[in-house]
């Protein structure tokens, strides 16, 4: 009996040595030792998670720059989204305008040449105009915003309504009109939208 005890701590100290006896535990026998003292390590970059962490934003910015693009650096994305968004619209009614007016004639090589003329006249055309509007739009926004020195949305609504009136100048006060009016309310309710969350949060409940 003594033979075999000391067999076996002679075999278990041998394993415990060489990393083959070492005493197995459950997760349930594990779970009720504290860790007091250790903190947690990730198990794959062994590195403590809380040096990980950042609050603040991964970029740096040169002294004095704002953390937000102003209109000058948001004339460039939208007069160019604009022209491509004009030109999609072109294209989209040239080819509606191509297939009405060769409807009488075959599938064709004259055809198709006639309607590939007009989706690329429509499609220039469009571009031409909405690019022309955003970049008098961009235009008096950032005048607006250089001489009274903030930016809100009282300037987005002036260069839309002024945008709307200059464009529409050659046709007479009753153009101007409307096209200040149809800026305005263009930038009104893009105005309204980029200012909807914090009115809906703002606004009480009423039942």
């Amino acid at each position: 009996m003594d033979n075999n005890s000391s067999a076996k701590g002679g075999f278990g100290g041998m394993g415990g040595m060489f990393g083959g006896g070492a005493p197995e535990y459950s997760n349930t026998e594990l779970a009720g030792v504290p860790l007091t003292g250790m903190s947690p390590l990730s198990p794959y970059l062994n590195v403590d998670p809380r040096y990980l962490a950042q609050d603040s934003d991964e970029f740096i910015l040169p002294m004095g720059a704002s953390k937000t693009r102003g209109r000058f650096e948001l004339a460039f994305f939208t007069i160019g989204g604009c022209c491509m968004t004009g030109c999609a619209f072109g294209v989209v009614n040239g080819l509606r305008m191509g297939i009405t007016e060769t409807r009488d004639m075959p599938w064709s090589k004259p055809r198709n040449v006639q309607i590939l003329n007009l989706i690329t006249r429509q499609g220039a055309s469009w571009a031409n105009t909405v690019g022309s509007v955003a970049l008098l739009y961009s235009v008096f926004g950032v005048a607006i915003e250089k001489v009274r020195g903030a930016e809100d949305d009282i300037n987005t609504l002036a260069a839309g309504t002024l945008s709307g009136m200059l464009y529409k100048s050659t046709s007479g006060l009753k153009g101007v009109a409307r096209g200040g009016l149809a800026g305005l309310a263009l930038t009104g309710l893009y105005a309204l939208y980029n200012n909807w969350d914090h009115l809906k949060g703002s606004s009480p409940s009423r039942y």
